[in-house]
């Protein structure tokens, strides 16, 4: 874990000796009030408890280490995320079956839970979109049908049952060309809008692992910083360190130790590092 975090912070001065470390966010852009959630209109689907504790999705699950893990998490990254004035998070991880998906399901409910925040949890991986099915829900039209066919955001967005505050995008249909739909003008205004909308409200993007395919280089670029998910006694050293290396230019926020037996060395202070327990 310690040559991991290393790498983040070589990466990170790197970074700002190219940039000049300027974290200012981006001028012109308009915010409406912090208390519109723009989800009044949204469908509600209720889930199942027993299912949410099955798939260790933390609204379902009893207080614990595994849930005060998440509450750190949630902690760390908002404080970094109001140092800088973000408000778009990527989670990725370098390889397949890593839990980024449940780490971004897990840390979006932690942060709508948050008096002064809302949050829209975009599934992103256009190959494989199965995010709902950490909910319990059947396939249902999403993100792709936005950029294909211009169905409208407003009438793809659902609201789990059980979690104010959190509204879902789903992925929508597979789309075999999805590192370029990601990369596209479309969607790049879509994340303008959504950005500049609601003041209080952080967009969480579930991106595919970064080795797997182009599609989170692809959309790199549209996020404010993305959080690394590896997976203890899984992922290879190498894995990580290529995946840093590729998302050289962006803002990597920290990473999280998932499935982890034991608690290993928290990164630098400069970094979010969380050790996510296997129970």
């Amino acid at each position: 874990m310690e040559r991991i975090t290393e790498a983040l912070e070589k990466a990170r001065q790197e970074r700002q000796i190219r940039q000049g470390d300027d974290t200012a966010a981006p001028q012109g852009t308009t915010r409406q009030d912090a208390g519109e959630t723009g989800v009044s209109q949204t469908q509600t689907i209720s889930v199942d408890d027993a299912l949410l504790r099955e798939n260790r999705i933390v609204t379902g699950l009893e207080p614990g280490p595994f849930t005060e893990a998440n509450n750190m998490l949630r902690t760390q990254v908002l404080q970094r995320f109001k140092e800088n004035n973000w408000n778009v998070l990527a989670v990725t991880s370098p390889g397949e079956g890593e839990g980024k998906t449940l780490t971004a399901i897990n840390l979006a409910i932690s942060i709508a839970r948050e008096v002064d925040y809302t949050v829209l949890l975009v599934d992103a991986n256009l190959r494989h979109p199965w995010m709902l099915e950490h909910f319990g829900l059947e396939h249902r039209r999403g993100l792709s049908d936005y950029l294909t066919d211009d169905i409208p955001i407003a009438d793809l967005l659902v609201k789990p049952s059980r979690v104010e505050h959190l509204v879902l995008l789903p992925g929508g249909r597979p789309l075999t060309n999805s590192a370029e739909m990601l990369n596209s003008p479309k969607m790049a205004q879509l994340v303008a809008d959504m950005k500049s909308r609601y003041q209080s409200r952080i967009i969480i993007f579930d991106l595919p692992p970064v080795l797997s395919s182009a599609d989170a280089l692809a959309f790199s670029p549209y996020v404010d910083a993305a959080l690394l998910v590896i997976e203890e006694g899984s992922t290879q050293k190498q894995d990580v360190e290529r995946a840093v290396e590729l998302l050289e230019t962006t803002n990597i926020v920290g990473t999280v130790l998932n499935k982890a037996e034991k608690k290993s060395a928290l990164a630098k202070p400069r970094h979010v590092s969380i050790v996510l327990p296997s129970q």
